[in-house]
């Protein structure tokens, strides 16, 4: 009986990587996308990943609710049926809609950029759901505490691996993207997502999943997952995290391609390239020592580290520069850039721990109330729209470096989180936990 628990637990958990891997595929399609419609109207280029965060704020809570009602798998299961349906709204923008025009201006609009938003926001609702199954899941497979992290952490790994990889298949499937290219020419990657989505439906339709926590829609729910005083700091902790890790990058990039200098936006989109490739190298060794180092020691490490990096950044002189690395296998471009540069990027590794050390450390305890907990932080992920278009606005109108202080600002509130915030201070809330034994696993 033993045996055959643990080998049910183990493929829940290699499902859920894959699953991690696919919300990083799904989110990662929408630049592509977007940056066919920004050559087209400029300011639809972030559009698409805009409606994907605006999702998030209108799906959080009912995806936690799913999870009580329909469980794990059946809510994995609905979450991939509405990604295939949401890219084949995309793939029909590529087939109608560009000779009807929908807005008359100096710029005329097209119905099949409605379209394609439209298919984006239903996109960002299979993101959010998958999202609220895979973070819980993995953490209650690892009983929580270090091996729950542990595992979340694993899965991080491969949500970035597959960020990374995306691009290059953008790049086998349609090639360079021009002013010229249209939603029709990427129609084979739309329709290569669809098909990975459908085999990801049956396959995991025929995979026996343990529910950790099965039958919640029993449950009655006393409070509320923001009675305890470490899910609703995390609540903040985590909306913060979103916007500094998108803030990063972002702000990185529009700085570097409006700097005088031949190819500068070329060098800016491939430093910020190299930032996720810090988070991708940070959430692989963060996997191999989460057994080992508490996620509340790692998460202290990584929100100082990160407050030096990006205090160094804003102090240093701005005509320090050094010359940015080149890998062509990644289509990542050398330039001569500032040296402050070097920390911002830096910083991919610090921020690669903290998605899945807040919302292990805000979770930690809640027992019955951890689904709903779920939905609420998924909500909170819309930080990733708001914080970075205000770090912009504070970029645009006071300078690209003094926009860092934002970020700091936000860093040292994780810092306080992992410190005194994530300290559970309401366990005479009962919680109903069954036990959940590592010794199962």
């Amino acid at each position: 009986m033993a045996t055959q628990k643990k080998n049910s637990n183990f493929v829940a958990i290699i499902t859920m990587f894959f699953i991690f891997a696919m919300i990083s595929f799904v989110t990662n399609m929408a630049a592509p996308f977007g940056n066919i419609w920004g050559f087209r109207y400029e300011w639809a280029g972030m559009a698409g990943n805009l409606m994907n965060f605006l999702a998030y704020l209108f799906m959080g809570i009912p995806a936690g609710n799913m999870l009580i009602k329909f469980g794990y798998k059946k809510t994995a299961l609905i979450a991939l049926a509405v990604g295939a349906i949401g890219l084949g709204i995309q793939l029909l923008s590529s087939v109608v809609g560009d000779d009807i025009i929908v807005i008359n201006g100096e710029t005329p609009t097209t119905l099949n950029l409605f379209i394609y938003l439209f298919g984006a926001l239903v996109c960002g609702c299979c993101v959010c759901m998958l999202n609220t199954v895979v973070n819980p899941m993995l953490n209650l497979l690892g009983g929580g505490g270090n091996k729950g992290n542990q595992l979340i952490q694993t899965g991080g790994t491969l949500n970035s691996l597959a960020g990374t990889l995306t691009p290059l298949l953008v790049g086998v499937l349609v090639g360079t993207l021009t002013k010229e290219t249209t939603m029709a020419a990427v129609a084979p990657l739309v329709i290569t997502g669809i098909v990975i989505f459908v085999l990801a439906f049956i396959i995991i339709s025929f995979i026996k999943i343990v529910e950790p926590q099965a039958n919640l829609h029993n449950v009655k729910y006393e409070h509320s997952p923001l009675a305890f005083r470490h899910c609703l700091l995390g609540v903040v902790a985590i909306f913060f995290y979103v916007g500094i890790e998108i803030g990063i990058p972002g702000e990185l990039n529009a700085w570097i391609s409006r700097e005088n200098f031949e190819g500068a936006a070329a060098v800016a989109g491939s430093l910020a390239a190299i930032y996720w490739l810090m988070m991708l190298i940070g959430r692989f060794l963060s996997s191999i020592i989460s057994g080992k180092v508490s996620t509340r020691t790692q998460m202290v490490t990584v929100s100082s580290v990160a407050i030096i990096l990006v205090l160094i950044a804003i102090i240093l002189p701005e005509d320090i520069t050094f010359k940015s690395p080149k890998f062509e296998a990644l289509n990542i471009t050398s330039g001569e850039v500032p040296l402050k540069c070097l920390f911002l990027f830096l910083c991919g590794l610090c921020t690669s721990v903290m998605w899945g050390g807040i919302f292990n450390l805000a979770t930690e305890g809640l027992g019955k109330y951890t689904a709903k907990a779920s939905g609420i932080f998924m909500m909170m992920v819309v930080g990733g729209g708001i914080m970075p278009y205000i770090q912009d606005w504070i970029g645009r109108n006071f300078g690209y470096v003094n926009s860092y202080w934002l970020v700091v600002a936000m860093l040292v509130y994780i810092l306080y989180y992992s410190i005194i915030g994530s300290k559970n201070v309401n366990r005479d809330i009962p919680v109903n936990e069954e036990p959940f034994d590592l010794r199962d696993l």
